[in-house]
């Protein structure tokens, strides 16, 4: 007898379905075939000891497994459901029409409970995009099913409630879930907030233009000064998630398995600070089975790379296409897998080895040329598409010890919100640009025009302060910004003179 379930392979941050063949005929042994990985072929012994403590028995004829289509690999664990309730339909001990109606995963324990999976938002996507009545799944991943709409998703806690539910001895009610209501109540929750930060008012400033204009920016300060704490706030400021870019988030995390059990829409900017020792593969993505990286867990947040200097010069010049393309293409021999990689990159540095060049009270111990060379670490095409370069100051005592409350994030993200929606209606005609950094060379000239009086401050910055021929498209890029902040619709002498402000690191002899 030929029985047929139906799972769901997920490759990149989309999936595939899955036809799960099993025939029970004469002869011994069990086969499992359409490239399955070990994981897969281990199933037979979780599955039988499961069948087992419930009851049931392993057919002790041949049993063949065809997952198609064959060329397609399998991984994982996640298959042992729709395998064993295969096995006990072909062997005739469940007795049901219904199981081609439903998309069926779940990673079996010994005694038939279920362990929850990855991967389930596409998954539940791909399941009702085919027409499928529904999908069941363990309880741990029903709240992630349930964001896709018109789809039954069924929550199981055991194989035995999934038999039962075919047989009809068990009602289980379609988990419901108001997607919008679950996203407005959560929406823009952050634990940090600005109003915690005492002084640095430059700094803020610094990163309301960088978040108001998508701006990647790198601070450069002595240790104890407030980068990482500053950096940690950025999101707080951004934009709020629409539920199409919450969708798509929550979607590369569930792939990556970060969602952990009974999760739901992902609501708030991520943010993601990785180790300065990690590995190539592990920021951008990669692996047997390609996986998500960094990169593209903070897609539409921030990435914050501390002590940007120690990175491995590799995995700093990995990233360089990834910041201009958006996205991030993994290729192997059989498959090729785009990864959205859409972030804000904040960058954070000591200025030299020791942490104390330029600072105003304790003085430098490296000697000549340590300085360059640390600095020199960090790539010229890597700065280049960093448009903010922003010298961070320790607090003084007395700014520490003052009473009066520091803005919080809730005004400056008003502010930003009203900028960005300048640049929606500015870029309407192109769908591929969402914000003034994404502006290509030929937009800038179109869209940042300055008047005589601009060109003379420009020139005069460029020749006094030696800044480089790059630094010419950042400064107007960030002008432009300022001047949407400021609700101007010319670029001004002063907006364009706190912009060169914000190019410490291009300027000649900036280390010596």
């Amino acid at each position: 007898m030929l029985t047929k379930t139906y799972g769901s392979a997920v490759q990149g941050v989309n999936a595939n379905t899955i036809t799960i063949e099993v025939v029970v005929s004469q002869g011994t042994n069990f086969y499992v075939v359409g490239l399955p990985d070990n994981a897969i072929k281990e199933s037979q012994q979780r599955i039988e000891a499961a069948l087992k403590m419930r009851g049931y028995r392993m057919p002790r004829t041949k049993v063949v497994v065809n997952m198609a289509p064959a060329d397609i690999r399998k991984e994982g664990s996640a298959y042992d459901l729709p395998i064993a309730l295969g096995i006990l339909h072909a062997s005739q001990q469940l007795n049901t029409e219904r199981l081609g109606e439903y998309i069926i995963m779940g990673e079996l324990a010994l005694d038939g409970e279920l362990r929850p999976i990855r991967g389930v938002l596409p998954i539940a996507i791909q399941a009702r995009k085919e027409g499928f009545k529904g999908f069941i799944l363990p309880r741990a991943n029903a709240q992630e099913a349930a964001i896709v709409n018109n789809l039954d998703v069924i929550a199981v806690e055991n194989m035995q409630q999934a038999i039962d539910f075919f047989e009809g001895r068990l009602e289980i009610k379609p988990l419901q879930l108001d997607t919008r209501t679950v996203f407005q109540s959560t929406a823009n929750q952050y634990a940090a907030d600005f109003a915690d930060v005492q002084g640095q008012e430059n700094i803020k400033r610094a990163l309301e233009i960088a978040a108001a204009g998508g701006h990647n920016v790198i601070m450069i300060g002595p240790p104890g000064a407030g980068k990482t704490m500053l950096a940690k706030r950025l999101p707080s400021i951004l934009p709020a998630l629409s539920i199409q870019e919450a969708l798509e988030t929550t979607k590369i995390h569930s792939v990556a398995g970060k969602l952990g059990a009974n999760a739901s829409l992902l609501t708030s900017r991520p943010f993601r600070s990785p180790h300065h020792t990690i590995s190539d593969v592990a920021l951008v993505g990669g692996g047997g089975n390609p996986q998500p990286g960094e990169i593209s867990l903070a897609h539409n947040g921030v990435l914050f790379l501390d002590e940007l200097p120690e990175f491995k010069r590799t995995v700093l010049e990995v990233m360089r296409q990834p910041l201009e393309e958006r996205r991030v293409t993994i290729s192997r021999a059989k498959v090729s897998i785009d990864f959205p990689s859409n972030f804000m990159l904040i960058a954070s540095m000591n200025p030299c080895p020791c942490g104390y060049y330029n600072h105003p009270e304790k003085e430098c111990v490296c000697g000549p040329g340590v300085v360059q060379r640390y600095l020199n670490k960090v790539s010229g095409p890597l700065l280049d598409r960093i448009d903010l370069h922003v010298e961070v100051t320790p607090v003084t005592f007395d700014q520490m010890t003052e009473t009066r409350k520091a803005e919080t994030s809730e005004n400056i993200q008003q502010r930003v919100e009203k900028a960005r929606k300048v640049q929606v209606t500015r870029f309407r005609e192109f769908p591929e640009i969402h914000s003034n950094a994404m502006m290509p060379s030929q937009m800038v000239k179109e869209l940042c025009q300055i008047n005589e009086a601009g060109r003379a401050l420009l020139k005069t910055a460029m020749e006094r302060l030696g800044l480089s021929a790059r630094a010419y498209d950042r400064i107007l890029k960030v002008a432009r910004t300022i001047a949407d902040l400021g609700g101007s619709e010319e670029i001004r002498l002063e907006h364009l003179a706190e912009a060169i402000q914000y190019r410490s690191l291009d300027r000649e002899g900036w280390a010596g």
